[in-house]
């Protein structure tokens, strides 16, 4: 059992380590609806990648980073509000993905895998992609956390201070769609948005600063994916939305938790 579950239970506890940072900006930035976008987005890149057959991790990443670009791009040029820009770019993306597996004539294409996730068939190929991609994105938190700070407190402020806002939104947007990338296979393409604001949201009601709300967030994070996976083996329950119903509960009794006044 252990050998059977180890490449999964590996895979869940990298992309905590990824998901906990960036959600907890997610969650400060009120950017969710992003995440959902990317996710949305994925699914196109998982049916281009299969067109044309290129590898699987490469076209979800590119195609991920690819729309965070895009609407970068749309939001500097268009008079559109943010949001609605999000709606467009989420189900054109998502109904064009549709369109192109509808030409996979003599390819056969698990959808619920991608939807909802396949915890269980991680291999050792996708353990690697999602280490170096949370090694990466550790990295850039690490090395930008004070500028990603600033602009999340106040954009005008970071401004003053000499940062480069649009540069840094980017680098986040960026970061986003690579842990939905490297995480689409682990907890699906549905429900992928709410491993990184899930934890993030149960961390901030016990953290008092911005970096213990991080760490919690990973703990969290990490006591989600132990728990799925073991709610997963024990009951037979879809290994994906399993861990997310754990990070629900946990949230739940966080909320029984009385806040400081």
């Amino acid at each position: 059992m252990f050998d059977f579950l180890l490449y999964p239970l590996l895979a869940g506890l990298f992309i905590a380590m990824a998901a906990g940072p960036l959600g907890s900006f997610v969650v400060w930035r009120k950017m969710s609806y992003f995440g959902d976008t990317l996710a949305h987005a994925s699914l196109l890149g998982l049916a281009l990648g299969l067109l044309f057959q290129i590898d699987l991790n490469i076209a979800l990443i590119s195609c991920c980073l690819l729309i965070a670009v895009a609407l970068v791009l749309l939001q500097r040029r268009s008079s559109v509000s943010t949001d609605t820009l999000l709606g467009i770019l989420a189900h054109c993306s998502l109904s064009l993905g549709l369109v192109s597996v509808s030409f996979l004539d003599n390819v056969r294409v698990d959808l619920m895998a991608y939807l909802f996730g396949d915890l269980l068939s991680i291999s050792g190929q996708d353990l690697v992609v999602i280490a170096s991609g949370t090694a990466v994105i550790l990295g850039l938190i690490f090395w930008l956390w004070r500028p990603l700070l600033a602009i999340t407190v106040s954009e005008d402020m970071a401004k003053v201070d000499g940062y480069n806002v649009d540069a840094l939104r980017l680098v986040l947007m960026l970061m986003v769609g690579l842990v939905i990338a490297i995480a689409m296979k682990f907890v699906g393409a549905l429900i992928i948005t709410s491993l990184m604001i899930i934890p993030a949201a149960t961390a901030r009601r016990f953290a008092d600063s911005p970096e213990r709300m991080t760490v919690f967030a990973v703990v969290i994070g990490w006591l989600a994916v132990m728990g799925g996976i073991t709610l997963s083996w024990f009951k037979d329950t879809p290994a994906g939305p399993s861990v997310v119903v754990i990070a629900g509960a946990l949230f739940l009794f966080s909320q029984l938790r009385q806040q400081p006044r």
